[in-house]
């Protein structure tokens, strides 16, 4: 009688996860389509990706924290293999002993796993989510140990095995596995606010991986993956086009599909800067936020760590909102002239009485002001650090920005000092609002050459060579200190005697911070308008000590036509090193001490450049103090993504933060690579008592060690530009 019993449960579960999954693909769907709908080939295709995909660009994300991805895949394996064979055993009725020593196995590794999700959520990390998650080990444990005991009848004699199938012990046995199906599959069924099930994390993570939105951030048989970290650009010519996001379903479905393959395992939360500063942003939250406001209804059952702060508008419960239903609402930052501001409050209502008429469930239940705080979307810096850790490759900072492009664009909604640097870059194509020419104030000694100038003088002497490398300064050329940084990088190129030049007042903004706030229109004016006039001139590559420039003009500009070979500039140091093109004096440095490198974000988790500045350190002869959050887990130093300007409050800064990761070193010199970096840093002021590490840019320290050459000595940069015995380009990467 249980194995019938058993076998009307096995469809019964499939049933009810085949109607789970027509509903989450049907939540999906309220997404906005891609541009060319897909083909059954293409979908085939798209599935078999699924494999590779997981053991080999994922599973190793998933195994940096190595005690949960054995435990994943014990408890994850056991069960996928327990089900099938589940359905072939008891649903089909291929009972033999074989399958039966199978089933034992796989029901015996799930049960194995499963112990070690109970030790876990004994005392769990703060990251993980608790409520109903904190069944889940039980289910599991009973689930499996109810399976295995069953198993035995197919592999024990008849005798015994009926004793175990049949009767009150089978009737429990069916009972423990029935719990355990209901508990993982229930989640696939529910709405936004059913969110624990285990099966709807496994079938929308599979999919996720499946059409993924960024493909090349996976390798194939012929490739490896890349950080695939520009942001998509918004079609402005279309003006049926969303300005980005203001409710649910104008997410594409892609990214509605990877919300929902959110697992709660809070390894985001952990290393966002804005949510250990105490800013009001937990990327977890702020995805499982996404994922009710897909399904409709409110966070209250989310059982993880809110938004940090202590206003009431912050506690779970708050929030909640609709596909269709604004996500922000009204911002208090929307100006009140020539924007549209979004519709009042978000309404959830019951389901209306039979034939439309009134009744009691008609009345508004709750009432949500918004789904998410504005302040949680602009305290983001961009770092990617969240989506770096994510172990289902979720896009954190895609949904961020595209969510600030529809409270710039459509709200005028940007915070802080934000509004006075977008109408800056729209009047003076810089964000301090400066006068072009002052970029070159601190260069009136250097005697820099223009491109215009140099290309000029080659086409009258019918020299063909492009100039090798153009510098691109970056705003960082109006800092007086970031000044600094730039005169040592120039000293640097003059000691290898690169043929280099400069826009000069025909350089604009990247338009990078534009970009981060939101303002996709001022970031796309800037961009083509710098791409036509680089296209004006003949250069190898590009080379600039801005990471954030570097990224945009590397990156991003190749959606608008404009593709080149940009260098950061410790890159670029480095393969002059290797060419045997600079000789250094470690001995000038041996008074500085210590020296620890700080990993730009925009260098390193969006663009991989961890090795270049190390290998430049290690042949200054300094001793390199590596800090705790180094590498691709390196902690932000604040400035990106507009945070300096949007300025939201949290309980402490970032960049005290970081300064706190130096000082632990012991190191006495912070070593940088961008002009937000030595801000953020050379604002922290030290403890009392401490005395705070020295902060200096890698060009700054090369250019310190450099030993001269006496050919160089007095020969002007235009002398540099103009000479026919320059090396070319080619010589450089030799």
């Amino acid at each position: 009688m249980s194995e019938t019993v058993l076998s009307v449960l096995i469809f019964a579960a499939l049933a009810l996860a085949v109607v789970g999954a027509v509903k989450r693909i049907g939540l999906w769907r309220q997404g906005r389509a891609d541009a060319t709908s897909m083909r059954v080939g293409e979908l085939i295709t798209s599935l078999a990706k699924v494999p590779r995909r997981y053991g080999v660009d994922l599973h190793h994300v998933v195994a940096r924290d190595r005690y949960m991805a054995n435990t994943h895949v014990a408890t994850g394996g056991g069960f996928v293999a327990a089900a099938l064979l589940m359905v072939v055993v008891y649903g089909f009725g291929f009972d033999s002993a074989w399958l039966g020593v199978l089933l034992l196995l796989a029901s015996g590794t799930m049960f194995a796993g499963a112990l070690f999700v109970r030790r876990r959520r004994l005392d769990p990390p703060a990251r993980l989510s608790r409520g109903p998650w904190m069944r889940l080990p039980k289910s599991l444990l009973v689930f499996s140990a109810s399976l295995f005991v069953m198993s035995l009848s197919l592999v024990l004699p008849e005798g015994v095995g009926g004793m175990i199938s049949g009767g009150i012990l089978g009737l429990v046995l069916v009972a423990g596995i029935a719990w355990g199906l209901l508990e993982m599959i229930v989640g696939m069924t529910g709405g936004g606010s059913r969110i624990t099930g285990p099966m709807k994390h496994a079938f929308a993570g599979a999919l996720h991986l499946a059409f993924h939105r960024r493909p090349a951030r996976f390798s194939t048989r012929d490739s490896a993956g890349i950080r695939d970290s520009a942001l998509l650009p918004l079609d402005l010519s279309n003006p049926e086009a969303p300005l980005g996001v203001g409710k649910p379903a104008d997410f594409n479905w892609r990214q509605l599909l990877g919300f929902d393959a959110c697992v709660q395992c809070g390894r985001c939360e952990a290393v966002c800067p804005a949510f250990a500063a105490g800013q009001p942003l937990n990327p977890k939250k702020l995805i499982q936020d996404m994922v009710v406001g897909m399904a409709g209804g409110s966070d209250a059952a989310y059982a993880g760590s809110p938004y940090p702060g202590d206003e009431p508008k912050r506690a779970v419960g708050q929030h909640g909102g609709g596909p269709q239903q604004a996500i922000v609402g009204a911002s208090p930052y929307a100006r009140p002239a020539g924007h549209a501001a979004s519709s009042g409050p978000i309404q959830i209502k019951a389901s209306p009485g039979a034939a439309g008429k009134p009744t009691d469930a008609d009345k508004l239940i709750h009432e949500f002001k918004v789904l998410v705080e504005p302040e949680t979307l602009w305290a983001c810096t961009t770092c990617r650090a969240c989506v770096e850790e994510c172990p289902m490759m979720i896009e954190h900072v895609d949904a961020i920005v595209d969510m600030r492009r529809h409270m710039t664009l459509e709200q005028g909604a940007t915070p802080g000092k934000g509004v006075e640097v977008l109408d800056n870059l729209i009047a003076t194509d810089n964000p301090g609002g400066f006068a072009l020419e002052a970029r070159l104030h601190w260069a009136a000694d250097l005697n820099l050459p223009r491109i215009a100038e140099v290309q000029a003088a080659r086409e009258a002497a019918r020299d063909p060579r492009p100039v090798e490398a153009l510098l691109w300064l970056g705003d960082g050329a109006f800092d007086m200190r970031n000044q600094r940084t730039l005169r040592a990088f120039v000293q640097v190129l003059r000691a290898a005697r690169v043929d280099f030049a400069i826009l000069g007042v025909e350089e604009r903004d990247s338009g990078d911070v534009a970009r981060r706030l939101g303002d996709e229109a001022t970031f796309q004016s800037l961009a083509t308008r710098n791409i036509a006039t680089l296209a004006k001139y003949r250069f190898a590559r590009i080379i600039t000590c801005d990471p954030h420039s570097f990224h945009v003009l590397g990156r991003e500009y190749a959606a608008f036509g404009g593709d080149y070979l940009v260098n950061h500039h410790t890159s670029y140091m480095n393969e002059l090193l290797a060419a045997g093109r600079l000789s250094l004096d470690a001995s000038k440095l041996a008074t500085l001490g210590s020296v620890t490198w700080h990993d730009p974000c925009y260098l390193g988790r969006y663009n991989g450049e961890f090795e270049a500045p190390r290998t430049l350190l290690a042949a200054l002869g300094l001793e390199v103090r590596e800090m705790q959050r180094s590498g691709f887990r390196s902690r932000c130093c604040g400035g990106g993504g507009g945070a300096p300007v949007t300025d939201i409050p949290g309980k402490q800064r970032i960049p005290d933060m970081r300064m706190g990761d130096v000082r632990e070193t012991g190191a006495e010199v912070v070593a940088v690579g961008c002009p937000q970096c030595t801000a953020m840093l050379e604002g922290v002021v030290a403890p009392a008592g401490e005395a705070e590490p020295q902060v200096l840019d890698l060009a700054e320290l090369m250019a310190r060690a450099l030993v001269a050459d006496a050919s160089t000595q007095g020969l002007s940069t235009q002398g540099l530009a103009a000479s026919t015995t320059q090396p070319t380009d080619a010589e450089v990467t030799a």
